[in-house]
C-alpha cells in the first residue's frame, strides 16, 4: 500500500510541474523574448515543446509495455529536469527553442504515466475519481502559475521559472524509488527505425501549424514519412506502434472520437480569454472564466468510472458529445461582445463534455486491450488529444486572424470560430457510431 501512495505523490507532482511550466512559460514568454531577442522564433518556443511532447508520448507508452512503467517514467523525469536546467541557461532564443525540445521530450515521456499507472493500480470504479484529481492539478496551475511567473520576473529572473522544476523533479524521482512495479513487462526488440519514421512524420505535420513558409513541403514530407512508417510497421515483428491496435474497433473508435472532439472545441479555451478581453474584461477575469471548465470536468469525471460499469461506454460517449454540441450552440449564439457569466457557463458545459469524453475514453483504452498494450493504448489517447487540439487551435486561429486584429473584427472572427466548432462537434457526435456498444468492460476486453 505504501508504494502506491509514494508513486501517486510522484505522478501528481509530475502533472503539477508540467502544467505549471506550460502556463508560466505562456505568461512570461513576452518578457523572455524582450531580453533574448529573436521575436521571429517566438512561436517556435512553444511549438518545439509541443511537437516533442506530442510525438514521444505514444513511443513512451509502447516502451513502458516492453520495459516497465517505472524505468521509462523515471527516464522522462530525468530528461525533463535536464531540459529545465538547459532552458534556464539559454542566452539566445535559438538556444531556448532547442532546449525546449529536450524539455518537451521529457514531458512526452512523463505525461502518459499518470493515466497508465493509475490503470495498473486502481479499479474502473476508482479511476474516474483519480482522473478527476489529476485534472484538478491543471486547474490549480491555471490559478497560481501567472502569480508565480510575475513574482519570478519581478524579484529574481525569468530563468527561475525553469530552475524551480529541478527540486520538484528530484522529489518525483525520490518518491518513485519505493514503487514496486505492478505490471509485468513484455520485453521485445525496440523498433528504433519505426520510431524515427513516426517522429519525423508527425513532427513535420505539426510544424505546418506554426511555420510561416514551406507549409506544403512540410505537409508533403510528413505524409510521406507516415506512409513509409505504415508500410514498415506492417512487416516488423515488434513494431513501435502495433497496427493491430487499430483493428480493435472500440479502441480505434474512441481514438477517433477524442481526435474529432478536440479538433472541434478543445481549442476554444485558448480563444475565450481573448474574446473576453476584447469585450472589455481584464486579463484576470478572462482567465477566471476558464475555471468553469475545470469545475464541469471534475463534476462528471469522479462518478464516470461507476457509470461505465452501469451503462457501458457508448451511451456515455453519446451524452458527452451531445453536451459538446450544446456548448457549441451556446457560443454560436454570441454575435457581439461576450459576457463573463455567459462565458463561464459555456466553459462549464464544455468541461462537462470533455470530462465525460476523456475519462470514458481513457478507461476504455486501458480496459479493452491486453495488458501488454495498455501503455500504448493509453498514450495513443493522449496523442489523439494533442493532435486534435493542435489542429483545432490552428484552424480557429485562422478564422480569427483573417478578420484583422482590432476589437470589432476579432469579435466577428470569433463567430466564425464558433461556427466551425459547432459543425465540428456535430461531426464528433456522429463518430460515436464507430464505437461498438458493449456494457461490461471485462467482457469487451476478452471479446477483442
Amino acid at each position: 500500500m505504501k508504494h502506491r501512495i509514494w508513486v501517486m505523490v510522484s505522478i501528481i507532482l509530475a502533472i503539477l510541474t508540467a502544467s505549471l511550466d506550460t502556463t508560466i512559460v505562456n505568461t512570461t514568454m513576452p518578457t523572455i523574448t524582450r531580453e533574448l531577442g529573436g521575436m521571429s522564433l517566438y512561436a517556435w518556443s512553444f511549438a518545439s515543446y509541443m511537437i516533442a511532447s506530442t510525438v514521444l508520448s505514444p513511443i513512451a507508452g509502447r516502451l513502458s509495455d516492453m520495459f516497465g512503467r517505472k524505468r521509462v517514467y523515471g527516464a522522462g523525469i530525468v530528461i525533463f529536469l535536464l531540459g529545465s536546467l538547459l532552458c534556464g541557461t539559454a542566452n539566445t532564443m535559438l538556444q531556448l527553442v532547442l532546449y525546449r525540445v529536450v524539455q518537451g521530450a521529457g514531458a512526452g515521456f512523463m505525461m502518459p504515466f499518470p493515466a497508465i499507472i493509475a490503470g495498473d493500480l486502481f479499479s474502473v470504479a476508482q479511476r474516474g475519481r483519480i482522473q478527476a484529481f489529476f485534472t484538478s492539478m491543471w486547474g490549480i496551475s491555471a490559478i497560481i502559475a501567472p502569480l508565480l511567473g510575475s513574482l519570478f520576473v519581478t524579484y529574481t529572473s525569468w530563468r527561475w521559472i525553469f530552475y524551480v522544476n529541478v527540486p520538484v523533479c528530484l522529489i518525483c524521482l525520490l518518491t518513485l524509488l519505493p514503487y514496486k512495479e505492478v505490471y509485468q513487462p513484455k520485453p521485445a526488440k525496440v523498433d528504433w527505425f519505426g520510431a524515427l519514421l513516426f517522429a519525423l512524420g508527425v513532427s513535420m505535420l505539426l510544424a505546418v501549424t506554426v511555420s510561416e513558409s514551406g507549409r506544403w513541403l512540410l505537409g508533403l514530407g510528413g505524409v510521406l514519412f507516415l506512409a513509409a512508417f505504415f508500410l514498415f510497421e506492417r512487416k516488423h515483428a515488434s513494431p513501435i506502434v502495433p497496427l493491430q491496435l487499430f483493428r480493435n474497433r472500440p479502441v480505434a473508435g474512441m481514438i477517433t472520437v477524442t481526435f474529432l472532439s478536440c479538433a472541434a472545441m478543445f481549442g476554444a479555451s485558448t480563444y475565450v480569454p481573448l474574446f473576453l478581453q476584447h469585450s472589455g474584461y481584464s486579463l484576470f477575469l478572462s482567465g477566471v472564466a476558464l475555471l468553469g471548465m475545470s469545475a464541469g470536468w471534475m463534476a462528471v469525471a469522479v462518478p464516470a468510472g461507476k457509470w461505465i460499469l452501469k451503462y457501458g461506454y457508448r451511451p456515455l460517449l453519446l451524452i458527452g458529445n451531445a453536451t459538446l454540441v450544446v456548448s457549441g450552440v451556446w457560443f454560436w449564439f454570441v454575435k457581439g461582445t461576450l459576457g463573463f457569466w455567459y462565458a463561464f457557463a459555456g466553459m462549464t458545459v464544455q468541461g462537462l463534455a470533455f470530462g465525460m469524453l476523456f475519462t470514458v475514453c481513457m478507461i476504455g483504452a486501458q480496459q479493452l486491450v491486453a495488458p501488454d498494450q495498455k501503455g500504448l493504448s493509453s498514450s495513443m489517447q493522449m496523442f489523439a488529444r494533442n493532435i486534435g487540439t493542435a489542429v483545432g487551435v490552428t484552424l480557429m486561429g485562422m478564422f480569427v486572424s483573417e478578420h484583422g486584429d482590432d476589437a470589432q473584427t476579432v469579435l466577428s472572427g470569433m463567430h466564425s470560430l464558433f461556427t466551425y466548432g459547432l459543425i465540428g462537434s456535430l461531426v464528433a457526435l456522429a463518430s460515436v457510431l464507430l464505437v461498438t456498444a458493449v456494457r461490461d468492460p471485462e467482457e469487451e476486453r476478452q471479446a477483442v
